[in-house]
């Protein structure tokens, strides 16, 4: 039997977060039961063939569904083909959380939870539109360790509007007095099509400059790996053996299954990816009909490029000889002038089989990326 990822995505959030382009959706909470019903039946319909290696529920905001729904789901979930002692992930937000919740979340087999945090400031969460506060946070961390969850990641954010500096670092020593067994710490992206997008071009964002949010990275890093927090990917953070094997997955370009509105999957060289209307989600499905609103064949030029993009990404970067089984060639044929170039400016570094990013050539990933892009 084949072993496959699966992803499931859930779209409802309470309210959205001005920052977030992510496929979801607050004041739609009538569509839930009858989106439950439906992502059941595509669950059970499209792993039947395999074994499940990792899940991972996001979204959207998991923990918002109510008692009943998440049941339902777990109780679905618990009916699959899991490889034994699997990492199965739920997404969680303060402010969507209680005691009754998370019982029912570990009950149903779930071990490991992402709680969104992104600033200890609750000035800072205000302003990016969170629902929560520092301290509710702190107390779902601590309710979620008392019931029994030995595997928490914590979400944090940097780069973000009216934070400086001692902010950021602050934010970092009070996460990890909490001891997680992992932390994700991303830069704020401006996205199209979100309140902080018109807002960037109105001027009215206070944000931080390129300089202080690469000092916020480097520093940030530097006290991360300080608590015993070692970095796996550029913006990952685990204590050992704690890496979040889900997310190891996609960066070494493995096959996943996604279910649900808007999902993602890479199956048999496909990438696939689902409608984005719940309503017509939940249609489709009860009228089976397909749910698949594109799927395309990826070149070998494109699973080259992922690869690269992809696996450079992970501290450990790339494997020359897994590039040479996956392409029938060696990574040199491809890639020689360009390895060559971002060696001589000290981007990467080619060692004992791999080709990895250097300390400065992470924080100037982007350049070394754009020139793994194929002609």
């Amino acid at each position: 039997m084949k072993k496959i990822a699966l992803y499931i995505h859930i779209p409802f959030c309470k309210q959205k977060c001005l920052y977030c382009d992510f496929p979801s959706y607050s004041h739609k909470e009538e569509l839930m039961d009858k989106y439950i019903e439906a992502l059941n039946k595509e669950i059970l319909e499209k792993t039947k063939e395999y074994k499940i290696e990792s899940l991972f529920i996001g979204g959207g905001t998991p923990s918002y569904l109510n008692n009943e729904n998440l049941k339902s789901l777990l109780n679905t979930i618990n009916k699959l083909n899991f490889i034994e002692n699997v990492e199965k992930t739920i997404e969680c937000n303060p402010g969507t959380i209680n005691k009754e919740k998370l019982e029912i979340i570990l009950n149903g087999g779930i071990n490991r939870i992402s709680f969104g945090l992104q600033s200890t400031n609750n000035e800072i969460l205000k302003k990016i539109g969170r629902i929560h506060t520092y301290e509710e946070f702190k107390e779902n961390y601590i309710l979620a360790r008392k019931i029994g969850f030995k595997n928490i990641n914590i979400d944090m954010m940097f780069g973000l509007p009216n934070q400086s500096l001692n902010i950021w670092l602050e934010s970092l020593k009070e996460v990890t007095e909490l001891n997680p067994e992992h932390i994700s710490s991303y830069s704020l992206i401006i996205e199209e099509k979100t309140p902080f997008y018109s807002l960037y071009n109105k001027d009215l964002l206070d944000l931080p400059s390129e300089e202080e949010e690469r000092k916020m990275y480097e520093l940030g890093r530097d006290f991360l790996e300080s608590k015993g927090y070692y970095q796996y990917e550029i913006s990952n953070y685990a204590k050992e053996n704690k890496e979040c094997f889900h997310n190891k997955i996609y960066w070494e370009c493995k096959e996943y299954i996604g279910v649900g509105v808007s999902s993602s999957s890479y199956i048999n060289g496909k990438r696939i990816k689902n409608i984005d209307s719940i309503n017509v989600y939940i249609n489709n499905i009860n009228e089976n009909k397909s749910v698949i609103e594109e799927e395309l064949e990826n070149t070998e030029k494109d699973n080259i490029e992922e690869f690269m993009f992809m696996g450079l990404r992970m501290i450990k970067g790339i494997e020359e000889k897994e590039f040479e089984i996956r392409f029938k060639k060696k990574v040199d044929e491809v890639y020689k002038e360009v390895i060559e170039k971002h060696i001589k400016n000290s981007l990467l570094i080619r060692e004992n089989g791999r080709i990895f990013l250097t300390k400065k050539g992470i924080e100037l990933s982007n350049i070394v990326m754009s020139d793994m892009i194929l002609e």
